[in-house]
Protein backbone atom coordinates (compact mmCIF):
# COMPACT_ATOMS: atom_id res chain seq x y z
CA UNK A 1 0.00 0.00 0.00
CA UNK A 2 1.45 3.46 -0.51
CA UNK A 3 2.35 5.43 2.12
CA UNK A 4 -0.92 8.19 1.21
CA UNK A 5 -3.74 5.78 -0.16
CA UNK A 6 -5.60 8.36 -1.42
CA UNK A 7 -5.83 8.66 -5.37
CA UNK A 8 -6.61 11.91 -6.90
CA UNK A 9 -10.16 10.74 -7.49
CA UNK A 10 -10.36 10.47 -3.84
CA UNK A 11 -9.34 13.74 -2.92
CA UNK A 12 -11.40 15.35 -5.46
CA UNK A 13 -14.54 13.48 -4.19
CA UNK A 14 -13.44 14.36 -0.71
CA UNK A 15 -12.69 18.47 -1.34
CA UNK A 16 -16.29 18.25 -2.88
CA UNK A 17 -18.23 16.81 0.30
CA UNK A 18 -16.82 19.72 2.10
CA UNK A 19 -17.08 22.11 -0.61
CA UNK A 20 -13.84 23.04 -0.70
CA UNK A 21 -11.89 24.02 -4.26
CA UNK A 22 -8.23 22.30 -3.49
CA UNK A 23 -6.22 20.96 -0.42
CA UNK A 24 -4.31 24.19 -0.78
CA UNK A 25 -7.83 26.54 0.05
CA UNK A 26 -8.07 24.40 3.79
CA UNK A 27 -5.17 26.53 4.93
CA UNK A 28 -5.92 29.61 3.39
CA UNK A 29 -6.21 31.71 7.02
CA UNK A 30 -2.51 31.53 7.17
CA UNK A 31 -0.62 34.41 6.32
CA UNK A 32 1.82 34.02 3.05
CA UNK A 33 4.52 35.42 5.01
CA UNK A 34 4.40 32.80 6.98
CA UNK A 35 4.60 29.85 5.19
CA UNK A 36 7.61 28.17 4.46
CA UNK A 37 6.92 27.43 0.59
CA UNK A 38 8.61 24.61 -1.35
CA UNK A 39 10.92 22.52 0.53
CA UNK A 40 13.54 22.51 -2.06
CA UNK A 41 15.71 20.49 -0.36
CA UNK A 42 13.21 17.50 -0.45
CA UNK A 43 13.42 15.17 -3.26
CA UNK A 44 9.84 14.53 -4.81
CA UNK A 45 10.07 10.73 -3.88
CA UNK A 46 12.59 8.16 -3.37
CA UNK A 47 12.60 4.64 -3.08
CA UNK A 48 12.98 2.32 -0.19
CA UNK A 49 16.59 1.62 -0.83
CA UNK A 50 17.38 5.19 -2.24
CA UNK A 51 15.70 6.12 1.22
CA UNK A 52 17.77 3.47 3.26
CA UNK A 53 20.81 4.52 1.49
CA UNK A 54 19.91 8.44 2.47
CA UNK A 55 19.44 7.42 6.36
CA UNK A 56 22.68 5.29 6.66
CA UNK A 57 24.43 8.65 5.14
CA UNK A 58 23.17 10.90 7.61
CA UNK A 59 23.71 8.36 10.59
CA UNK A 60 27.43 8.41 9.39
CA UNK A 61 27.66 11.66 9.53
CA UNK A 62 27.89 11.57 13.40
CA UNK A 63 30.51 9.28 13.29
CA UNK A 64 30.99 6.71 15.62
CA UNK A 65 32.72 8.19 18.20
CA UNK A 66 34.53 6.79 21.37
CA UNK A 67 32.43 7.43 24.86
CA UNK A 68 33.78 7.85 27.81
CA UNK A 69 30.77 10.41 29.35
CA UNK A 70 28.22 9.23 31.49
CA UNK A 71 27.02 12.00 33.87
CA UNK A 72 23.58 10.17 34.48
CA UNK A 73 23.29 8.60 30.90
CA UNK A 74 25.76 4.98 30.55
CA UNK A 75 26.58 3.20 27.49
CA UNK A 76 25.83 -0.34 28.46
CA UNK A 77 25.66 -3.11 25.91
CA UNK A 78 22.05 -4.27 25.09
CA UNK A 79 21.59 -7.46 23.95
CA UNK A 80 19.69 -7.74 20.47
CA UNK A 81 16.98 -9.86 21.91
CA UNK A 82 15.69 -6.68 24.16
CA UNK A 83 14.47 -4.32 21.19
CA UNK A 84 13.36 -7.71 18.99
CA UNK A 85 10.89 -8.65 21.25
CA UNK A 86 10.25 -4.75 22.47
CA UNK A 87 9.14 -3.86 19.27
CA UNK A 88 6.66 -6.46 18.69
CA UNK A 89 3.11 -5.10 17.73
CA UNK A 90 2.00 -6.38 21.18
CA UNK A 91 4.15 -4.06 23.45
CA UNK A 92 5.38 -1.80 20.65
CA UNK A 93 1.64 -0.22 20.55
CA UNK A 94 -0.30 -1.37 23.57
CA UNK A 95 -1.27 1.44 25.74
CA UNK A 96 -2.43 1.97 29.11
CA UNK A 97 -3.31 -1.77 30.55
CA UNK A 98 -7.19 -0.52 32.10
CA UNK A 99 -9.02 -3.60 30.80
CA UNK A 100 -7.20 -6.59 32.93
CA UNK A 101 -9.55 -8.92 30.46
CA UNK A 102 -7.34 -7.74 27.16
CA UNK A 103 -3.92 -7.06 28.97
CA UNK A 104 -2.51 -9.62 30.41
CA UNK A 105 0.43 -9.85 28.70
CA UNK A 106 1.68 -5.97 29.31
CA UNK A 107 0.33 -6.24 32.89
CA UNK A 108 2.29 -9.18 33.13
CA UNK A 109 5.15 -7.84 32.21
CA UNK A 110 4.75 -4.64 34.55
CA UNK A 111 4.17 -7.19 37.32
CA UNK A 112 7.86 -9.20 36.57
CA UNK A 113 9.38 -5.62 36.23
CA UNK A 114 8.16 -4.66 39.72
CA UNK A 115 9.39 -7.88 41.28
CA UNK A 116 12.40 -7.33 39.84
CA UNK A 117 12.62 -3.73 41.52
CA UNK A 118 11.72 -4.48 44.83
CA UNK A 119 14.38 -7.22 44.96
CA UNK A 120 17.13 -5.18 43.51
CA UNK A 121 16.49 -2.07 45.96
CA UNK A 122 15.36 -4.83 48.91
CA UNK A 123 11.64 -2.61 49.57
CA UNK A 124 8.35 -4.14 49.58
CA UNK A 125 6.79 -1.93 46.48
CA UNK A 126 7.61 -0.53 43.00
CA UNK A 127 5.37 1.23 40.79
CA UNK A 128 5.48 1.30 37.49
CA UNK A 129 6.96 4.05 36.83
CA UNK A 130 7.81 7.80 35.78
CA UNK A 131 9.18 10.21 33.34
CA UNK A 132 12.85 9.90 34.08
CA UNK A 133 15.64 9.65 37.20
CA UNK A 134 14.98 13.65 37.90
CA UNK A 135 11.52 13.54 38.00
CA UNK A 136 11.15 10.41 39.64
CA UNK A 137 13.00 11.95 42.66
CA UNK A 138 11.40 15.39 42.56
CA UNK A 139 8.38 13.11 43.13
CA UNK A 140 9.84 10.82 45.73
CA UNK A 141 10.38 14.20 47.66
CA UNK A 142 6.67 15.28 47.29
CA UNK A 143 5.75 11.82 48.21
CA UNK A 144 8.39 11.91 51.32
CA UNK A 145 6.80 15.30 52.29
CA UNK A 146 2.86 14.17 52.04
CA UNK A 147 3.94 10.90 54.14
CA UNK A 148 6.20 12.46 56.74
CA UNK A 149 3.00 14.20 58.77
CA UNK A 150 5.09 14.50 61.70
CA UNK A 151 7.45 17.40 60.01
CA UNK A 152 6.02 20.74 59.01
CA UNK A 153 8.82 22.28 57.55
CA UNK A 154 8.81 20.79 54.29
CA UNK A 155 12.60 21.04 54.39
CA UNK A 156 14.73 18.75 52.46
CA UNK A 157 18.12 18.39 52.74
CA UNK A 158 20.15 17.54 49.17
CA UNK A 159 23.77 17.23 49.11
CA UNK A 160 25.40 19.01 45.80
CA UNK A 161 26.76 15.68 45.18
CA UNK A 162 23.61 14.82 43.43
CA UNK A 163 23.44 15.15 39.46
CA UNK A 164 23.05 18.82 38.88
CA UNK A 165 20.24 18.35 36.44
CA UNK A 166 18.09 16.47 39.31
CA UNK A 167 19.07 19.45 41.59
CA UNK A 168 17.71 21.62 38.75
CA UNK A 169 14.57 19.36 37.78
CA UNK A 170 13.79 19.19 41.84
CA UNK A 171 13.73 22.54 42.29
CA UNK A 172 11.21 23.77 39.02
CA UNK A 173 9.11 20.77 40.42
CA UNK A 174 9.11 21.29 44.18
CA UNK A 175 9.84 25.32 44.38
CA UNK A 176 6.20 25.62 43.84
CA UNK A 177 4.85 23.11 45.91
CA UNK A 178 6.76 25.02 48.80
CA UNK A 179 9.21 22.82 49.56
CA UNK A 180 12.92 23.93 50.93
CA UNK A 181 15.65 22.53 49.55
CA UNK A 182 18.65 22.76 51.60
CA UNK A 183 21.84 21.73 50.13
CA UNK A 184 25.10 19.94 51.64
CA UNK A 185 28.51 20.38 50.36
CA UNK A 186 31.13 17.47 49.81
CA UNK A 187 33.80 16.84 51.50
CA UNK A 188 36.55 18.17 48.74
CA UNK A 189 39.27 15.17 50.25
CA UNK A 190 36.44 12.46 49.55
CA UNK A 191 33.49 13.36 47.04
CA UNK A 192 30.94 12.33 49.75
CA UNK A 193 28.85 14.28 51.87
CA UNK A 194 30.94 14.81 55.19
CA UNK A 195 29.06 13.91 58.54
CA UNK A 196 29.58 17.61 59.72
CA UNK A 197 27.74 18.30 57.12
CA UNK A 198 24.68 16.40 58.32
CA UNK A 199 25.08 17.51 62.04
CA UNK A 200 24.70 21.37 61.35
CA UNK A 201 21.05 20.33 61.06
CA UNK A 202 20.39 17.83 64.09
CA UNK A 203 17.80 18.36 66.00
CA UNK A 204 15.84 20.56 63.42
CA UNK A 205 12.70 20.02 61.34
CA UNK A 206 13.99 17.57 58.51
CA UNK A 207 11.30 16.32 56.10
CA UNK A 208 13.48 14.31 54.17
CA UNK A 209 17.72 13.14 53.77
CA UNK A 210 18.34 12.71 49.59
CA UNK A 211 21.11 10.22 49.75
CA UNK A 212 22.95 9.44 46.20
CA UNK A 213 24.53 6.36 45.95
CA UNK A 214 26.68 6.63 43.89
CA UNK A 215 26.55 10.49 43.58
CA UNK A 216 27.49 12.46 40.31
CA UNK A 217 31.47 11.62 41.24
CA UNK A 218 31.05 8.27 41.14
CA UNK A 219 31.75 8.21 44.77
CA UNK A 220 29.90 6.09 47.53
CA UNK A 221 28.34 7.70 50.34
CA UNK A 222 28.36 6.88 54.31
CA UNK A 223 24.57 5.59 53.15
CA UNK A 224 24.50 3.53 56.47
CA UNK A 225 25.11 6.73 58.55
CA UNK A 226 22.89 9.01 56.37
CA UNK A 227 19.88 6.32 56.85
CA UNK A 228 20.50 6.18 60.57
CA UNK A 229 20.71 10.07 60.92
CA UNK A 230 17.78 10.63 58.77
CA UNK A 231 15.59 8.21 60.67
CA UNK A 232 17.11 9.93 64.31
CA UNK A 233 16.34 12.97 63.07
CA UNK A 234 12.84 12.44 62.38
CA UNK A 235 12.90 13.00 58.64
CA UNK A 236 12.68 10.21 55.60
CA UNK A 237 15.47 8.79 54.27
CA UNK A 238 15.26 8.76 49.87
CA UNK A 239 18.10 7.31 47.80
CA UNK A 240 18.90 7.81 43.95
CA UNK A 241 20.59 5.29 42.70
CA UNK A 242 22.06 3.72 39.62
CA UNK A 243 20.80 -0.09 39.51
CA UNK A 244 23.77 -1.56 37.82
CA UNK A 245 25.67 -0.30 41.31
CA UNK A 246 23.10 -2.27 43.12
CA UNK A 247 24.15 -5.73 41.22
CA UNK A 248 27.19 -5.41 43.60
CA UNK A 249 26.25 -3.41 46.82
CA UNK A 250 23.78 -3.84 49.84
CA UNK A 251 20.65 -3.00 48.62
CA UNK A 252 18.78 0.01 49.74
CA UNK A 253 16.60 -1.76 51.78
CA UNK A 254 19.00 -3.04 54.02
CA UNK A 255 21.02 0.33 54.59
CA UNK A 256 21.47 1.39 58.02
CA UNK A 257 19.33 -0.25 61.08
CA UNK A 258 15.82 0.28 59.37
CA UNK A 259 16.69 0.71 55.26
CA UNK A 260 15.70 3.76 53.50
CA UNK A 261 11.98 4.92 53.01
CA UNK A 262 12.03 5.33 49.58
CA UNK A 263 13.94 4.69 46.65
CA UNK A 264 14.32 6.21 42.79
CA UNK A 265 16.26 6.46 40.03
CA UNK A 266 17.11 6.17 36.49
CA UNK A 267 16.28 3.29 34.66
CA UNK A 268 17.74 3.71 31.35
CA UNK A 269 20.80 1.39 32.55
CA UNK A 270 18.59 -1.06 31.80
CA UNK A 271 18.57 -1.95 28.75
CA UNK A 272 17.80 1.73 27.04
CA UNK A 273 20.43 3.23 24.54
CA UNK A 274 21.28 6.24 25.07
CA UNK A 275 19.92 7.79 22.17
CA UNK A 276 20.50 11.39 22.20
CA UNK A 277 18.90 11.75 25.72
CA UNK A 278 15.80 9.71 25.57
CA UNK A 279 13.12 8.54 26.10
CA UNK A 280 14.18 6.94 29.58
CA UNK A 281 12.05 6.14 32.79
CA UNK A 282 12.38 6.67 36.29
CA UNK A 283 11.90 3.44 38.74
CA UNK A 284 10.50 4.38 42.04
CA UNK A 285 9.82 1.51 45.43
CA UNK A 286 9.29 2.35 48.74
CA UNK A 287 8.30 0.82 52.14
CA UNK A 288 4.88 -1.17 52.63
CA UNK A 289 3.71 2.07 54.94
CA UNK A 290 3.86 4.37 52.19
CA UNK A 291 2.39 2.60 49.65
CA UNK A 292 -0.93 4.71 49.73
CA UNK A 293 1.49 7.79 48.58
CA UNK A 294 3.14 6.17 45.69
CA UNK A 295 2.49 8.11 42.41
CA UNK A 296 1.98 5.77 39.22
CA UNK A 297 0.07 2.28 39.04
CA UNK A 298 0.65 -0.32 41.01
CA UNK A 299 0.18 -4.16 38.90
CA UNK A 300 -1.03 -7.41 41.48
CA UNK A 301 -1.19 -11.00 40.81
CA UNK A 302 -4.76 -12.14 41.63
CA UNK A 303 -7.33 -15.03 40.48
CA UNK A 304 -10.31 -14.79 38.05
CA UNK A 305 -13.74 -16.14 39.06
CA UNK A 306 -12.79 -19.66 37.92
CA UNK A 307 -9.48 -19.85 40.43
CA UNK A 308 -6.96 -18.87 37.50
CA UNK A 309 -4.17 -16.83 38.21
CA UNK A 310 -4.26 -13.46 35.92
CA UNK A 311 -2.99 -9.26 36.20
CA UNK A 312 -4.49 -6.53 37.42
CA UNK A 313 -4.42 -2.67 38.34
CA UNK A 314 -3.95 -3.22 41.93
CA UNK A 315 -4.03 0.42 43.16
CA UNK A 316 -3.54 3.97 41.40
CA UNK A 317 -5.02 7.20 42.97
CA UNK A 318 -8.34 7.57 41.36
CA UNK A 319 -8.14 11.12 41.69
CA UNK A 320 -5.27 11.36 39.37
CA UNK A 321 -8.40 10.93 36.30
CA UNK A 322 -11.05 12.58 37.83
CA UNK A 323 -10.24 14.79 40.86
CA UNK A 324 -7.06 16.18 39.94
CA UNK A 325 -6.41 18.86 42.44
CA UNK A 326 -6.69 16.34 45.40
CA UNK A 327 -4.12 13.98 43.49
CA UNK A 328 -1.36 12.52 44.98
CA UNK A 329 0.40 13.06 41.85
CA UNK A 330 -0.95 13.89 38.05
CA UNK A 331 2.63 12.30 37.04
CA UNK A 332 1.26 8.84 36.79
CA UNK A 333 2.81 8.33 33.60
CA UNK A 334 3.33 3.89 32.55
CA UNK A 335 6.81 4.85 30.28
CA UNK A 336 5.71 1.12 29.35
CA UNK A 337 7.77 0.33 26.27
CA UNK A 338 11.19 1.30 28.25
CA UNK A 339 9.76 -0.48 31.62
CA UNK A 340 9.42 -3.80 29.19
CA UNK A 341 12.92 -3.29 27.52
CA UNK A 342 14.16 -3.41 31.21
CA UNK A 343 12.20 -6.01 32.35
CA UNK A 344 13.34 -8.30 29.27
CA UNK A 345 17.00 -7.14 29.92
CA UNK A 346 17.39 -8.25 33.41
CA UNK A 347 15.60 -11.40 33.01
CA UNK A 348 18.55 -11.93 29.95
CA UNK A 349 21.55 -10.87 32.29
CA UNK A 350 19.99 -11.96 35.40
CA UNK A 351 21.51 -11.23 38.94
CA UNK A 352 24.82 -12.87 37.64
CA UNK A 353 25.34 -10.94 34.38
CA UNK A 354 24.16 -7.71 35.88
CA UNK A 355 27.20 -8.29 38.45
CA UNK A 356 29.73 -9.02 35.44
CA UNK A 357 28.42 -5.45 33.77
CA UNK A 358 28.92 -3.86 37.05
CA UNK A 359 32.32 -5.46 38.01
CA UNK A 360 33.86 -4.81 34.29
CA UNK A 361 32.80 -1.46 34.05
CA UNK A 362 34.29 -0.88 37.83
CA UNK A 363 37.40 -2.25 36.35
CA UNK A 364 37.52 -0.48 33.28
CA UNK A 365 37.14 2.70 34.98
CA UNK A 366 40.21 1.64 37.16
CA UNK A 367 42.19 1.19 33.82
CA UNK A 368 40.91 4.05 32.39
CA UNK A 369 41.60 6.07 35.67
CA UNK A 370 45.37 4.52 36.00
CA UNK A 371 46.20 4.75 32.43
CA UNK A 372 45.20 9.01 32.43
CA UNK A 373 46.59 10.04 35.41
CA UNK A 374 50.13 8.45 34.48
CA UNK A 375 50.06 11.77 31.58
CA UNK A 376 52.08 14.94 33.14
CA UNK A 377 49.26 16.86 34.64
CA UNK A 378 46.47 14.94 35.62
CA UNK A 379 45.81 14.01 38.66
CA UNK A 380 42.22 12.19 40.73
CA UNK A 381 40.38 14.74 42.90
CA UNK A 382 38.75 12.19 45.04
CA UNK A 383 40.59 9.92 47.10
CA UNK A 384 36.99 7.84 48.38
CA UNK A 385 35.56 4.57 46.90
CA UNK A 386 33.21 4.96 43.73
CA UNK A 387 31.58 2.46 40.87
CA UNK A 388 32.08 3.70 36.95
CA UNK A 389 33.12 7.28 37.27
CA UNK A 390 35.81 9.14 38.17
CA UNK A 391 37.08 12.87 38.70
CA UNK A 392 40.33 13.98 37.10
CA UNK A 393 41.90 17.44 37.37
CA UNK A 394 44.17 18.90 34.69
CA UNK A 395 46.76 21.53 34.90
CA UNK A 396 45.03 23.02 31.71
CA UNK A 397 41.91 24.05 30.49
CA UNK A 398 39.92 21.13 29.85
CA UNK A 399 37.37 22.74 28.12
CA UNK A 400 39.55 23.08 24.53
CA UNK A 401 40.86 19.33 25.42
CA UNK A 402 37.24 17.89 25.33
CA UNK A 403 36.65 19.46 21.92
CA UNK A 404 40.09 18.63 20.43
CA UNK A 405 39.47 15.23 21.18
CA UNK A 406 35.71 15.38 19.77
CA UNK A 407 37.26 16.45 16.56
CA UNK A 408 39.25 13.15 16.45
CA UNK A 409 36.68 10.65 17.53
CA UNK A 410 36.95 10.30 21.13
CA UNK A 411 34.29 12.09 23.43
CA UNK A 412 36.38 12.49 27.06
CA UNK A 413 34.13 13.46 29.98
CA UNK A 414 31.86 16.17 31.28
CA UNK A 415 33.84 19.31 32.01
CA UNK A 416 32.65 19.85 35.66
CA UNK A 417 33.51 23.46 36.14
CA UNK A 418 29.78 24.67 34.50
CA UNK A 419 27.87 22.93 37.35
CA UNK A 420 30.82 23.29 39.79
CA UNK A 421 32.73 26.56 39.82
CA UNK A 422 35.12 25.32 42.34
CA UNK A 423 36.15 22.22 39.98
CA UNK A 424 38.05 23.89 37.34
CA UNK A 425 40.17 22.15 34.99
CA UNK A 426 38.92 19.00 36.51
CA UNK A 427 36.90 16.65 34.21
CA UNK A 428 34.39 13.63 35.13
CA UNK A 429 35.37 10.45 33.12
CA UNK A 430 33.44 7.25 32.81
CA UNK A 431 34.33 3.66 31.10
CA UNK A 432 31.75 1.04 31.42
CA UNK A 433 32.07 -2.83 30.25
CA UNK A 434 31.88 -1.98 26.42
CA UNK A 435 35.20 -0.37 26.35
CA UNK A 436 38.22 -2.82 25.34
CA UNK A 437 41.77 -2.17 26.39
CA UNK A 438 42.43 -1.04 23.19
CA UNK A 439 39.49 1.64 23.52
CA UNK A 440 41.91 3.17 26.71
CA UNK A 441 44.62 3.13 24.92
CA UNK A 442 43.28 4.97 22.09
CA UNK A 443 41.91 7.85 24.03
CA UNK A 444 44.90 8.01 26.41
CA UNK A 445 47.26 8.19 23.04
CA UNK A 446 45.16 10.81 21.67
CA UNK A 447 44.87 13.15 24.79
CA UNK A 448 48.54 12.78 25.24
CA UNK A 449 49.27 14.05 21.96
CA UNK A 450 47.14 17.24 22.25
CA UNK A 451 48.49 17.68 25.86
CA UNK A 452 52.32 17.89 24.87
CA UNK A 453 52.20 21.36 23.19
CA UNK A 454 50.60 22.27 26.23
CA UNK A 455 52.93 20.62 28.97
CA UNK A 456 55.85 21.91 26.38
CA UNK A 457 54.84 25.51 27.27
Amino acid sequence: MPFIPHTDTDVEQMLGAIGASSVEALFDEIPAALRCGRLDRVPERMTEMEITRLMHERADADGRPLNFIGAGAYEHHVPAAVWEIVTRGEFYSAYTPYQAEASQGTLQVIYEFQTMMCGLTGLDVSNASLYDGATALAEALLMAVRANRKSKSHRILMPRSVSPVYRQVVHAICAAQQLKLVELDYDPATGATPEAALAEHAGSDIAAVVIPHPNFFGCFEAVDSMTDWAHANGALAVAVVNPIALALTRAPGEWGEQGVDICCGEGQPLGSPLSSGGPYFGFMTCKQALVRQLPGRIVGRTLDMDGKPGFALTLQAREQHIRRGKATSNICTNQGLLVTAATIHMSILGPVGLQQVARASMANTRKLVAALTELPGIEPVFTGAGFHEAVLRFDQPVRPLVDALGERGVIGGYALEGVYPELTNCLLVCATETKTDADIDTYVQTLAALMRPASAA
